[in-house]
């Protein structure tokens, strides 16, 4: 079936999603006041004066950060979630959250960089349907600010399925990786990848780069391609492999390591002994697979790891672990996305505010699904604001983020075609990896 064109071409004369599992506890409606950007007002004009690394140059991602003032780039660390199966239809969690009523409305007044999918949230119940929201909500980012959307989804397959029934069946992590075959890794995030694109998602929070080693972990388990480390990598630099075919982004996950916890992050905050010298031995091999396969992002884990960070701050706020291991060791230039904000190993020791201005300190560029959008977005504009993050800081996250968007035709036109989905090619492949299980 030939792809169906929204005929929607993002604003560019100029111009050039998890874990993320549970639901964030409801926020207070905030005050307009609150808000990144009146829904009424026009786009404000561009800071008077850029920093350096904002100044106008030869790459869409460049030119379109020189032309955002400060209020919109601090917007575009934020990817967040909207209630709803339709773009244009209201919802008392929006209001409750945002103060206003429809996911069109949300994006309109927040400016946020992206949204990620949710079944929990009505954002699923058919393709179709899928395809008209990541329409109407790109559209709602067109008509109110400099950047595109950018649509996430955590679909990693098996136990973690966003979209379900919407998508071919396919195995999960351990499942491929029980196979013993790198090919049918990449094979399977291809089909996933080209799927997403289908449903106007550019980005996936898969693969999972975890290495199982502690059986009675609770969060990752099968989410994993399995507990050696050196196999693990192999399937995971596949699939990014597999997803870059497809022409989405993908989300290696969860930096540092969280393959050696017995302690749910979403419930608890994990504490992991490894020494440095065991990290690079057991848990580091699969991201650097990852980033030899130019992974887009990488997602960090709310766990502490006191032998590489003392501070006893989860590696999310650590700018030993984000910055010191993943920026400077591995040489990893790309986005990273803090794991869902909303979980309680990221909320056990700040508060929601306070998180969001240290994760952008210690490194993280995108800061996901925070449980109470205003309070957070207000906070690091206020860091900024009163020098405490720098400007240059905010612009160096917002042009990886751009990039990011142009490298995976974000700025392009919308196009879906969820009549595409589940095609006997797709299928086949399903059917020849799960016979392939030992």
């Amino acid at each position: 079936m030939p792809r169906i064109s929204h005929g929607v071409v993002m604003i560019a004369a100029l111009l050039a999603t998890g874990c993320s599992s549970g639901i964030g506890a409801a926020s207070s409606a905030p005050s307009p006041r609150a808000s990144a950007v009146s829904p009424v007002a026009s786009p404000p004009s561009p800071s008077p004066s850029l920093s350096p690394s904002a100044r106008p140059s030869g790459s869409l991602a460049e030119r379109t950060l020189a032309a955002m003032s400060l209020r919109d780039k601090v917007a575009q660390l934020f990817t967040i979630v909207v209630w709803g199966q339709k773009a244009g239809a209201a919802s008392k969690e929006n209001e409750a959250r945002y103060g206003v009523a429809t996911p069109a409305q949300v994006v309109e007044k927040f400016r946020p960089g992206g949204v990620i999918l949710f079944d929990w949230a009505g954002n699923v119940s058919g393709a179709s349907q899928v395809a008209a929201l990541t329409t109407g909500l790109r559209e709602a980012a067109a008509r109110s600010g400099e950047a595109p959307l950018l649509i996430g989804v955590d679909q990693e397959n098996g136990l973690v399925s966003r979209l379900k029934s919407l998508v071919t069946k396919f195995p999960g992590a351990s499942e491929i990786g029980e196979t013993g075959r790198t090919a049918n890794a990449r094979d399977v995030a291809r089909a996933t990848g080209e799927e997403l694109r289908d449903l106007g998602i550019s980005l996936d929070f898969a693969p999972v780069a975890d290495v199982n080693i502690n059986p009675r972990n609770p969060v990752i388990g099968p989410r994993a391609y399995g507990s050696d480390p050196g196999k693990v990598a192999a399937m995971v630099g596949a699939a990014v492999d597999g997803f870059h075919a497809a022409g989405v982004a993908s989300v290696a996950k969860h930096f540092p390591g969280h393959g050696d916890t017995s302690v749910d992050s979403h419930t608890g905050l994990p504490v992991i002994t490894h020494s440095k010298t065991q990290w690079r031995k057991l848990d580091a091999p699969p991201f650097r697979a990852a980033i030899a396969h130019d992974v887009d992002a990488i997602m960090s884990a709310h766990v502490v790891m006191p032998k590489l960070d003392p501070s006893g701050d989860p590696a999310t706020l650590s700018h030993r672990i984000l910055t010191g291991l993943l920026r400077e060791e591995l040489g990893f230039d790309g986005v990273i996305s803090t794991d869902a904000l909303d979980m309680a190993g990221v909320r056990k020791k700040y508060g929601d505010a306070e998180v969001a201005v240290r994760a952008v300190l210690a490194g993280a560029d995108m800061l996901l699904m925070p449980p109470n959008l205003p309070k957070a977005y207000d906070a690091v504009l206020g860091a900024v604001k009163s020098g405490r993050i720098s400007e240059r800081r905010i612009d160096e996250s917002v042009l990886r983020i751009l990039r990011l968007k142009d490298k995976r035709g974000v700025f392009g036109p919308i196009r879906t075609d969820p009549g595409a989905l589940r095609s006997a090619a797709h299928r086949k492949v399903a059917e020849r990896v799960f016979a392939a299980v030992r």
